[in-house]
Order: structure tokens, then sequence, then C-alpha cells
């Protein structure tokens, strides 16, 4: 794995709905090189007194331009003094950092399951699918409708609407997304027409209930999880996963994991 060390100018940081912003910066490197969920480790300007990076999800690439889209949930300081940050203000980058998805070989069917920013490491991951001429089903949840920000960039790169859910009932079913994701696997199994793949993000809960139901299935699973890292390169050990053939560095090791491999 190649890592680069890019300082990338900062040319959109917008908040796109219900406290989740989206920032766009120049990285050619990173663009260039990133695989469906790596991240990237962001060193921000201006915060000289919390010197630890922050890993984000790549939420997309454009080659052309060589720019790098992010997602951040404003939860702390850290993310808060970044949305102070404008156009023409620059970040350190590291990336592209990690072990992304693993699309089985021959897939034909996937089921790609998103919980609230757990949308943008998933993002790279269906435009994969597309590409290779994979059959995709997205369900996305968030807690309201104007948390669904990657609505549109789902539609847009499967050709219809994902399935949505929302926990105060304002758009798609009222509720968690796990009766979506059970009622897809299913109708899947009623068909005949099975999934090959299954890929979720978010909150743990719905990762580990979605592993369940996968593994119910009989369904290969991956999953990305979320740890706190201080160096993002594989050397403090500070976010290690516990799984079944012993711990693993979220960083490098992940952050996608084979569901079955998790110790939940």
């Amino acid at each position: 794995m190649t890592l680069y060390n890019e300082t990338a100018p900062i040319l959109e940081n917008r908040e796109a709905g219900c406290n989740i912003w989206l920032m766009t910066v120049k990285a050619p490197q990173i663009a260039a090189t990133a695989q469906p969920g790596q991240f990237v480790h962001v060193r921000i300007p201006g915060m000289a007194d919390h010197i630890l990076r922050r890993p984000l999800g790549i939420y997309a690439r454009n080659l052309e331009e060589g720019t790098v889209d992010m997602m951040y949930q404003v939860l702390g300081f850290g993310t808060d003094h970044m949305t102070s940050l404008a156009a023409g203000d620059t970040v350190e980058l590291i990336g592209a950092v990690g072990r992304g998805w693993d699309i089985p070989e021959g897939a034909k069917r996937a089921l790609v399951v998103a919980g609230g920013v757990g949308s943008a490491p998933l993002y790279p991951l269906i435009e994969e699918l597309v590409e290779r001429g994979v059959e995709v089903h997205a369900v996305l949840g968030a807690s309201t409708v104007d948390a669904l920000v990657a609505r549109e960039r789902y539609a847009a790169a499967l050709g219809c609407e994902p399935a949505c859910s929302t926990d105060d009932g304002t758009y798609g079913h009222a509720g968690f997304c796990t009766p979506l994701v059970e009622a897809a696997l299913t109708e899947a199994a009623e068909s005949g027409q099975y999934f090959d793949y299954v890929a979720c993000c978010g909150p743990e809960p719905l990762m580990r209930l979605v592993a369940s139901m996968a593994e119910e299935a009989g369904v290969f699973c991956e999953v990305s999880l979320e740890r706190r890292m201080a160096c993002g390169v594989g050397a403090c050990l500070s976010c290690v996963v516990d799984t079944v053939d012993g711990k693993k560095r979220a960083c490098v090791d992940g952050p996608v994991f084979p569901s079955t491999s998790v110790v939940w």
C-alpha cells in the first residue's frame, strides 16, 4: 500500500443537512490511487492543542479534477472546528489508508446497507459494483429526511431510488432500516435470486444486526468499522478490533472486515 502525504487546498466545505458536512479537497495523488472503502487521515489546521488527525472515509473522487470528497458529522471539538474551514484553506492528508471492500469474484447481486454517515464509504463501492455489472440494491437509514444526504447521489449511481428509512418517519419507512434489509433478503430467497454479497457501514449495532441477517441467509458480508485512531498507519495499536484471528488494526487490517471474523 503506497501512502501519499498531500497538502490539499479546500475547494468547498458546506453543510449538507442535519449537522452533516461535505468537504471537497484537491488531492490528485490520493484521488488517483484510492480504492473503495479506504480513508484519509486528516490533520486539521488551527488545532495546535489537538494533535491527532481525524480519519475520514473517502466519499467520492474525481480523477480528472484530482479531487476527493469527504463527509463528516459534527460531534465534538474537532469536527466543529472543521466547519470553520473555507475554500482556500488547506488540510494535510495521509492516504489512501486501509483495506477496502473485497467484492466476491463472480458476484451478480449485492445488497448495500448504510446507516447515517456510513453512506459515505459505501458510495465508491456502489460505483465499482455498477461498473462491474453487478445488480445493486441499496438501503439507506438516517435519523430524519435531512440526514439522508447521500440519497440523490445513490439514486444517480443506481439509476433508481434506494430503499430509505428514517427514525422519525419523515421519509420512506418509519423506523430503523433493518426491516428493509430483512425484507430484501427474504424476497431474494423466495424468488431464488440470491444475493452474493452484503456490505454494511453505520452504527455498530446496525452492522451487528445486518451481519447476523447475512450469516443466517448464507451471504458473504463485509462491514466497515470505526475506531479512534492515533497514527492511522498501523504503528500505535490504538485502533484494535477483536477478531476470531486475534486483535487486528482497524487502520491497516481494516477498516473493512468480513463480518464473520469480527468478535461482536
